[in-house]
Protein backbone atom coordinates (compact mmCIF):
# COMPACT_ATOMS: atom_id res chain seq x y z
CA UNK A 1 0.00 0.00 0.00
CA UNK A 2 1.41 3.15 -0.97
CA UNK A 3 -0.71 6.14 0.99
CA UNK A 4 1.71 8.60 -1.24
CA UNK A 5 5.24 8.94 -3.10
CA UNK A 6 8.12 10.37 -1.40
CA UNK A 7 9.63 12.66 -4.34
CA UNK A 8 12.45 13.07 -1.89
CA UNK A 9 15.96 12.25 -2.34
CA UNK A 10 15.79 9.14 0.60
CA UNK A 11 14.15 7.81 2.22
CA UNK A 12 12.35 7.43 -1.37
CA UNK A 13 9.54 5.41 -2.34
CA UNK A 14 10.11 1.96 -2.49
CA UNK A 15 8.84 -1.09 -4.41
CA UNK A 16 6.34 -3.96 -2.82
CA UNK A 17 8.61 -6.68 -3.30
CA UNK A 18 10.93 -4.39 -1.56
CA UNK A 19 8.53 -3.93 1.39
CA UNK A 20 8.03 -7.67 1.28
CA UNK A 21 10.95 -9.21 1.82
CA UNK A 22 11.26 -6.89 5.53
CA UNK A 23 8.53 -9.71 6.67
CA UNK A 24 11.00 -12.25 7.35
CA UNK A 25 13.28 -11.88 10.30
CA UNK A 26 16.97 -13.18 10.06
CA UNK A 27 19.24 -14.35 12.15
CA UNK A 28 22.57 -12.68 12.06
CA UNK A 29 24.76 -16.13 12.44
CA UNK A 30 22.82 -17.97 10.45
CA UNK A 31 24.69 -18.82 6.97
CA UNK A 32 21.84 -18.03 5.30
CA UNK A 33 22.44 -14.35 6.27
CA UNK A 34 25.76 -13.78 6.24
CA UNK A 35 26.92 -15.97 3.81
CA UNK A 36 24.15 -15.69 1.27
CA UNK A 37 23.38 -12.36 1.58
CA UNK A 38 25.69 -10.10 2.92
CA UNK A 39 28.61 -11.64 0.68
CA UNK A 40 26.74 -11.33 -2.50
CA UNK A 41 25.51 -7.73 -1.75
CA UNK A 42 29.14 -6.36 -1.42
CA UNK A 43 30.43 -8.06 -4.46
CA UNK A 44 27.74 -6.55 -6.13
CA UNK A 45 27.69 -3.43 -5.14
CA UNK A 46 31.72 -3.62 -6.22
CA UNK A 47 30.16 -5.15 -9.91
CA UNK A 48 28.19 -1.80 -9.99
CA UNK A 49 31.24 0.04 -9.46
CA UNK A 50 33.52 -0.80 -11.75
CA UNK A 51 34.78 -3.38 -13.96
CA UNK A 52 38.08 -3.61 -12.11
CA UNK A 53 36.34 -5.63 -9.41
CA UNK A 54 39.89 -7.13 -8.06
CA UNK A 55 41.12 -3.79 -6.93
CA UNK A 56 38.32 -2.78 -5.01
CA UNK A 57 36.01 -4.00 -2.20
CA UNK A 58 33.18 -2.48 -0.02
CA UNK A 59 32.43 -2.29 3.58
CA UNK A 60 28.88 -2.03 4.97
CA UNK A 61 27.99 0.14 7.99
CA UNK A 62 25.09 0.39 10.30
CA UNK A 63 23.71 3.72 10.48
CA UNK A 64 23.19 6.77 8.13
CA UNK A 65 25.40 7.81 5.13
CA UNK A 66 26.73 10.61 7.18
CA UNK A 67 28.14 8.05 9.45
CA UNK A 68 29.87 6.15 6.28
CA UNK A 69 31.24 10.20 5.31
CA UNK A 70 33.04 10.28 9.06
CA UNK A 71 33.94 7.00 9.32
CA UNK A 72 35.96 7.63 6.23
CA UNK A 73 37.32 10.83 7.13
CA UNK A 74 37.93 9.79 10.49
CA UNK A 75 40.14 6.46 9.20
CA UNK A 76 41.94 7.83 6.34
CA UNK A 77 43.32 11.17 7.09
CA UNK A 78 46.32 10.64 9.39
CA UNK A 79 48.04 13.20 11.77
CA UNK A 80 50.38 13.36 8.83
CA UNK A 81 47.59 14.23 6.34
CA UNK A 82 45.83 17.26 4.97
CA UNK A 83 42.65 17.18 3.65
CA UNK A 84 40.72 19.80 1.08
CA UNK A 85 37.43 19.78 1.11
CA UNK A 86 35.92 20.91 -1.87
CA UNK A 87 32.15 22.30 -0.66
CA UNK A 88 28.78 24.27 -2.97
CA UNK A 89 26.09 22.84 -0.47
CA UNK A 90 25.21 21.33 2.84
CA UNK A 91 26.52 18.15 2.43
CA UNK A 92 30.02 19.49 1.62
CA UNK A 93 29.80 22.02 4.77
CA UNK A 94 29.27 18.70 6.73
CA UNK A 95 32.69 17.20 6.09
CA UNK A 96 34.09 20.20 7.53
CA UNK A 97 31.88 20.02 10.59
CA UNK A 98 33.42 16.36 10.90
CA UNK A 99 36.93 17.44 10.15
CA UNK A 100 36.54 19.71 12.67
CA UNK A 101 35.36 17.42 15.28
CA UNK A 102 38.33 15.10 14.42
CA UNK A 103 40.62 18.06 14.82
CA UNK A 104 41.92 17.13 10.93
CA UNK A 105 44.05 19.32 9.25
CA UNK A 106 42.14 20.46 6.54
CA UNK A 107 41.26 23.54 4.23
CA UNK A 108 38.04 24.08 2.39
CA UNK A 109 37.29 25.41 -1.25
CA UNK A 110 33.99 27.29 -0.86
CA UNK A 111 31.72 27.84 -3.97
CA UNK A 112 28.33 29.33 -4.16
CA UNK A 113 25.17 26.71 -3.68
CA UNK A 114 24.26 27.77 -7.34
CA UNK A 115 27.49 27.01 -9.13
CA UNK A 116 29.46 23.40 -9.54
CA UNK A 117 32.96 23.04 -7.67
CA UNK A 118 35.37 24.69 -9.71
CA UNK A 119 37.98 22.43 -11.41
CA UNK A 120 39.78 25.85 -12.46
CA UNK A 121 40.17 26.65 -8.56
CA UNK A 122 40.61 22.97 -7.32
CA UNK A 123 44.17 22.93 -10.18
CA UNK A 124 45.04 26.22 -9.10
CA UNK A 125 45.45 25.33 -5.22
CA UNK A 126 46.27 22.14 -5.25
CA UNK A 127 49.28 23.52 -7.41
CA UNK A 128 50.23 26.14 -4.59
CA UNK A 129 49.47 23.53 -1.94
CA UNK A 130 51.39 20.66 -2.40
CA UNK A 131 51.14 19.11 1.35
CA UNK A 132 47.56 18.29 0.46
CA UNK A 133 47.39 14.61 0.52
CA UNK A 134 43.71 13.75 0.20
CA UNK A 135 40.55 15.22 -1.23
CA UNK A 136 36.94 14.99 -0.72
CA UNK A 137 33.91 16.70 -2.72
CA UNK A 138 30.23 15.70 -3.25
CA UNK A 139 29.03 14.23 -6.24
CA UNK A 140 25.11 15.33 -6.08
CA UNK A 141 24.85 18.18 -4.21
CA UNK A 142 20.86 17.84 -2.92
CA UNK A 143 21.02 20.98 -1.17
CA UNK A 144 19.75 22.43 -4.80
CA UNK A 145 20.56 19.21 -7.20
CA UNK A 146 23.62 20.48 -8.52
CA UNK A 147 25.80 17.94 -10.39
CA UNK A 148 29.31 18.10 -10.12
CA UNK A 149 31.56 17.44 -12.53
CA UNK A 150 33.13 14.18 -11.35
CA UNK A 151 35.09 13.32 -14.44
CA UNK A 152 36.80 16.59 -14.47
CA UNK A 153 38.00 16.94 -11.00
CA UNK A 154 38.50 13.49 -10.49
CA UNK A 155 41.26 14.14 -13.66
CA UNK A 156 42.56 17.30 -12.06
CA UNK A 157 42.90 15.59 -8.45
CA UNK A 158 44.66 12.48 -9.50
CA UNK A 159 47.19 14.33 -11.83
CA UNK A 160 48.04 16.14 -8.60
CA UNK A 161 48.77 12.45 -7.20
CA UNK A 162 46.27 13.06 -4.48
CA UNK A 163 43.90 10.42 -3.02
CA UNK A 164 40.32 11.45 -3.85
CA UNK A 165 36.64 10.63 -1.43
CA UNK A 166 33.39 11.28 -3.21
CA UNK A 167 30.36 11.59 -1.43
CA UNK A 168 28.01 9.66 -4.07
CA UNK A 169 25.09 9.65 -1.54
CA UNK A 170 22.18 10.68 -3.99
CA UNK A 171 24.14 9.38 -7.39
CA UNK A 172 25.72 5.94 -6.95
CA UNK A 173 23.14 3.32 -8.85
CA UNK A 174 21.22 6.14 -10.91
CA UNK A 175 24.02 7.84 -12.55
CA UNK A 176 26.34 5.48 -14.62
CA UNK A 177 30.54 6.00 -13.29
CA UNK A 178 33.59 3.67 -12.75
CA UNK A 179 35.48 4.05 -9.50
CA UNK A 180 38.40 2.57 -11.20
CA UNK A 181 38.48 4.59 -14.26
CA UNK A 182 37.89 8.21 -12.19
CA UNK A 183 40.05 7.18 -10.08
CA UNK A 184 38.02 7.25 -6.93
CA UNK A 185 39.66 5.72 -3.55
CA UNK A 186 36.93 5.81 -1.75
CA UNK A 187 32.97 6.15 -2.73
CA UNK A 188 30.35 6.23 -0.01
CA UNK A 189 26.98 5.93 -0.14
CA UNK A 190 23.66 5.10 1.74
CA UNK A 191 21.12 1.91 1.21
CA UNK A 192 18.37 4.89 0.87
CA UNK A 193 19.02 6.04 -2.36
CA UNK A 194 19.24 5.20 -5.86
CA UNK A 195 19.66 1.83 -5.24
CA UNK A 196 15.72 2.07 -3.92
CA UNK A 197 16.18 0.24 -0.87
CA UNK A 198 15.44 1.77 3.16
CA UNK A 199 17.34 3.37 5.40
CA UNK A 200 19.74 1.41 7.87
CA UNK A 201 23.07 1.43 6.48
CA UNK A 202 25.72 2.70 4.41
CA UNK A 203 28.94 1.69 2.08
CA UNK A 204 31.51 1.93 1.27
CA UNK A 205 33.75 1.19 -2.31
CA UNK A 206 36.93 1.11 -1.21
CA UNK A 207 40.33 0.87 -3.57
CA UNK A 208 41.98 -2.21 -1.85
CA UNK A 209 45.18 -0.90 -1.54
CA UNK A 210 44.03 2.54 0.61
CA UNK A 211 41.70 0.18 2.46
CA UNK A 212 45.18 -1.75 3.67
CA UNK A 213 46.33 1.95 4.85
CA UNK A 214 43.49 2.35 7.37
CA UNK A 215 44.56 -0.10 9.68
CA UNK A 216 44.90 1.07 13.53
CA UNK A 217 44.28 4.71 11.86
CA UNK A 218 39.95 5.08 12.89
CA UNK A 219 39.19 7.17 15.86
CA UNK A 220 36.29 5.66 16.60
CA UNK A 221 35.54 1.93 17.62
CA UNK A 222 31.61 1.62 16.02
CA UNK A 223 33.13 3.65 12.64
CA UNK A 224 36.28 1.43 12.12
CA UNK A 225 35.99 0.71 8.63
CA UNK A 226 39.55 -1.52 8.32
CA UNK A 227 38.10 -3.66 10.81
CA UNK A 228 34.76 -3.52 9.87
CA UNK A 229 35.84 -5.05 6.57
CA UNK A 230 38.76 -7.44 8.15
CA UNK A 231 35.50 -9.03 10.15
CA UNK A 232 33.25 -9.14 7.35
CA UNK A 233 36.07 -10.63 5.33
CA UNK A 234 36.90 -13.27 7.61
CA UNK A 235 33.57 -14.30 9.38
CA UNK A 236 31.97 -14.17 5.72
CA UNK A 237 29.64 -11.65 6.04
CA UNK A 238 29.84 -11.15 9.77
CA UNK A 239 29.19 -8.01 11.06
CA UNK A 240 30.87 -6.52 14.06
CA UNK A 241 27.92 -5.44 15.57
CA UNK A 242 24.30 -5.97 15.27
CA UNK A 243 23.41 -5.72 11.30
CA UNK A 244 20.31 -4.41 10.06
CA UNK A 245 18.81 -7.74 8.78
CA UNK A 246 15.71 -6.28 7.42
CA UNK A 247 17.05 -3.47 5.77
CA UNK A 248 19.84 -5.82 4.36
CA UNK A 249 17.51 -7.91 3.02
CA UNK A 250 15.65 -5.34 1.86
CA UNK A 251 18.77 -3.88 0.04
CA UNK A 252 19.18 -7.25 -1.60
CA UNK A 253 16.13 -7.43 -3.31
CA UNK A 254 16.30 -3.76 -4.44
CA UNK A 255 19.84 -4.63 -5.97
CA UNK A 256 18.08 -7.45 -7.67
CA UNK A 257 15.25 -5.13 -9.20
CA UNK A 258 18.33 -2.82 -10.51
CA UNK A 259 19.56 -5.55 -12.42
CA UNK A 260 16.36 -6.74 -13.79
CA UNK A 261 15.71 -2.86 -14.84
CA UNK A 262 18.45 -3.01 -16.96
CA UNK A 263 21.70 -1.94 -14.57
CA UNK A 264 22.25 1.78 -13.84
CA UNK A 265 22.21 3.22 -17.52
CA UNK A 266 18.69 1.99 -17.30
CA UNK A 267 17.82 3.28 -14.31
CA UNK A 268 19.55 6.68 -15.33
CA UNK A 269 16.96 7.16 -18.29
CA UNK A 270 13.98 6.47 -16.18
CA UNK A 271 15.27 9.66 -14.12
CA UNK A 272 16.17 11.37 -16.55
CA UNK A 273 12.32 11.12 -18.22
CA UNK A 274 11.16 11.43 -14.86
CA UNK A 275 13.13 15.19 -14.17
CA UNK A 276 12.43 16.02 -17.84
CA UNK A 277 8.49 15.95 -17.42
CA UNK A 278 8.35 17.61 -14.57
CA UNK A 279 10.57 20.22 -15.81
CA UNK A 280 8.69 20.93 -18.59
CA UNK A 281 5.42 20.17 -16.52
CA UNK A 282 6.47 22.93 -13.83
CA UNK A 283 7.56 25.24 -16.34
CA UNK A 284 4.40 25.19 -18.06
CA UNK A 285 2.69 26.38 -14.72
CA UNK A 286 4.82 29.29 -14.25
CA UNK A 287 8.06 27.52 -12.03
CA UNK A 288 10.77 28.64 -12.68
CA UNK A 289 14.31 26.41 -11.62
CA UNK A 290 17.21 27.41 -9.48
CA UNK A 291 19.62 26.13 -11.52
CA UNK A 292 21.15 25.85 -15.24
CA UNK A 293 19.57 22.96 -16.67
CA UNK A 294 24.07 22.42 -17.21
CA UNK A 295 24.54 21.85 -13.94
CA UNK A 296 20.99 20.53 -12.94
CA UNK A 297 21.02 16.46 -11.98
CA UNK A 298 18.20 14.32 -12.49
CA UNK A 299 18.11 13.75 -9.11
CA UNK A 300 16.30 16.16 -7.28
CA UNK A 301 14.79 19.21 -8.88
CA UNK A 302 15.00 23.01 -6.71
CA UNK A 303 12.13 25.48 -7.97
CA UNK A 304 11.69 28.90 -6.56
CA UNK A 305 8.88 29.78 -4.92
CA UNK A 306 6.39 31.77 -7.53
CA UNK A 307 5.06 34.71 -5.80
CA UNK A 308 6.01 36.35 -2.34
CA UNK A 309 2.88 34.91 -1.15
CA UNK A 310 3.34 31.59 -1.77
CA UNK A 311 2.67 28.99 1.30
CA UNK A 312 4.72 25.96 1.04
CA UNK A 313 3.18 24.44 3.73
CA UNK A 314 -0.38 25.22 2.10
CA UNK A 315 1.22 23.94 -1.01
CA UNK A 316 2.90 21.06 0.61
CA UNK A 317 -0.49 19.53 2.64
CA UNK A 318 -2.19 20.22 -0.65
CA UNK A 319 -0.07 17.54 -2.72
CA UNK A 320 0.47 15.50 0.02
CA UNK A 321 -3.71 14.97 0.30
CA UNK A 322 -3.24 14.00 -3.30
CA UNK A 323 -0.56 11.25 -3.14
CA UNK A 324 2.87 13.50 -3.21
CA UNK A 325 5.21 13.77 -0.68
CA UNK A 326 7.79 17.14 -1.23
CA UNK A 327 10.72 18.53 -0.27
CA UNK A 328 11.17 22.14 1.33
CA UNK A 329 14.14 24.45 0.41
CA UNK A 330 17.42 24.15 1.89
CA UNK A 331 19.18 27.60 0.49
CA UNK A 332 19.37 30.19 2.03
CA UNK A 333 19.84 32.84 -0.30
CA UNK A 334 16.58 31.88 -2.19
CA UNK A 335 13.05 30.88 -1.53
CA UNK A 336 12.80 27.16 -2.77
CA UNK A 337 11.04 23.67 -2.69
CA UNK A 338 12.60 20.84 -3.75
CA UNK A 339 10.92 17.21 -5.72
CA UNK A 340 13.05 14.39 -6.00
CA UNK A 341 13.53 12.20 -9.31
CA UNK A 342 14.41 8.73 -8.07
CA UNK A 343 12.81 5.75 -6.26
CA UNK A 344 10.36 3.40 -7.41
CA UNK A 345 8.57 6.45 -9.43
CA UNK A 346 8.21 6.30 -13.07
CA UNK A 347 7.46 9.27 -16.06
CA UNK A 348 3.48 8.61 -15.60
CA UNK A 349 3.89 9.09 -11.70
CA UNK A 350 5.24 13.10 -12.80
CA UNK A 351 2.49 13.73 -15.36
CA UNK A 352 -0.16 12.87 -12.81
CA UNK A 353 2.08 15.45 -10.72
CA UNK A 354 1.92 18.42 -12.87
CA UNK A 355 -2.18 17.96 -13.41
CA UNK A 356 -2.49 18.04 -9.72
CA UNK A 357 -0.24 20.97 -9.47
CA UNK A 358 -2.44 22.22 -12.48
CA UNK A 359 -5.27 21.76 -10.49
CA UNK A 360 -3.89 23.15 -7.14
CA UNK A 361 -4.06 27.03 -5.49
CA UNK A 362 -0.63 28.70 -5.02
Amino acid sequence: MKPYLLLTPGPLTTSETVKETMMTDWCTWDEDYNLGIVQELRKDLVSIATKNIKDYTSVLLQGSGTYCVEAVLGATITPKDKLLICSNGAYGDRMGNIAEYYHLDYDMLAFEETEQVSVEYVDDYLSNNSDVTHVAFVHCETTTGILNPIKELSHIVKMHGKKLIVDCMSSFGGIPLDVNELGIDFLISSSNKCIQGVPGFGFIIARRSELMRCKGVARSLSLDIYDQWETMEKGHGKWRFTSPTHVVRAFKQALAELLEEGGVEARYQRYCENHRILVEGMRSLGFQTLLDDAIQSPIITSFLYPHKDFDFKAFYLALKSKGFVIYPGKISKADTFRIGNIGDVYPEDFCRLVEVIRETEY
